[in-house]
């Protein structure tokens, strides 16, 4: 799609489908983020489901939409439980996400992203460092932990070759996001610069594209750019009530639930790389 006006209309097209058909998410993800995550994919039209036990996952993840992986508080007992959840979706031909959180802050962080990414997730998001730390494959020995020390745009080039490695889609949050797989590439300018003072935007961000390639899995990019435009969207419109991060937080919530046609038409910003 070239024309800014088809990707609003393929905005509003998939946050209608997405309530109607209230995909089943499931999320394996860091205790920081559960709270915030769940809240943000109930408000959109989601059905979250918290559910990372390795006993679990063989029964549970055959029976969700898509499944979103977060490894922000990442143990060695976890990992095991991602990696089954992760091949249970692909032999289930569900789609799933990864969200490489810090995956340049340490070598055992670093390997486990790296072993994740192997497993052919359907799309990566992350900042401008992680997607960084995970096409070089080297911990970063200036690690901010979460925080990038690169623009999303400074590191376009390494999100396209990182797509056309993994077979994934590729998509970096910063000021501007970008989404590519590798040939194409569209960017995403919508958003407030507070959303960096409250944890778990990123991580809930990521849930929600899990929630919307599930409902157009054959259109990775395209659900993926408008799960990002209408969460910088909400951001928008919740930043014009808030007072700061804290009420910022519940206005994003109410925001993303009351997302209407002519909103969406007026706010989203997608454009063509």
């Amino acid at each position: 799609m070239d024309n800014p006006e088809e990707w609003r209309q393929q905005a509003w097209a998939h946050l209608t489908k997405l309530r109607q058909e209230c995909p089943l998410v499931q999320c394996i993800t860091n205790f920081v983020s559960m709270d915030l995550m769940a809240n943000v994919l109930l408000s959109a039209g989601a059905s979250p489901a918290m559910v990372h036990s390795i006993d679990e996952i063989p029964e549970f993840t055959p029976k969700v939409h898509a499944l979103c992986i977060n490894v922000g508080t990442l143990t060695p007992d976890w990992l095991p439980a991602m990696k089954v959840a992760a091949e249970t979706a692909n032999k289930e031909g569900k789609p799933w996400v990864l969200d490489p959180v810090a995956a340049g802050a340490s070598s055992f962080r670093l390997m486990a992203c790296l072993e994740l990414l192997g497993m052919k997730p359907s799309v990566i998001r992350g900042n401008g460092s992680e997607i960084l730390a995970l096409f070089k494959g080297s911990v970063d020995p200036n690690s901010k932990g979460v925080d990038s020390r690169h623009e999303s745009t400074d590191v376009v080039e390494a999100a396209k070759s990182l797509a056309q490695l993994s077979g994934c889609v590729v998509a970096v949050s910063g000021a501007v996001d970008v989404v590519t797989d590798g040939q194409q590439a569209v960017s995403i300018r919508n958003g407030v610069a507070m959303l960096q003072k409250i944890t778990a935007t990123g991580c809930s961000v990521t849930a929600l594209i899990a929630a919307f390639v599930a409902i157009d899995p054959l259109h990775v990019v395209e659900a993926t750019a408008s799960a990002l435009s209408l969460f910088g969207v909400a951001s928008e419109i919740g930043m014009d009530m808030a007072k700061g991060p804290a009420s910022l937080r519940m206005h994003l919530i109410d925001s993303l639930y009351g997302l209407d046609q002519g909103t969406v038409f007026n706010r989203v910003k997608i454009t063509k790389l």
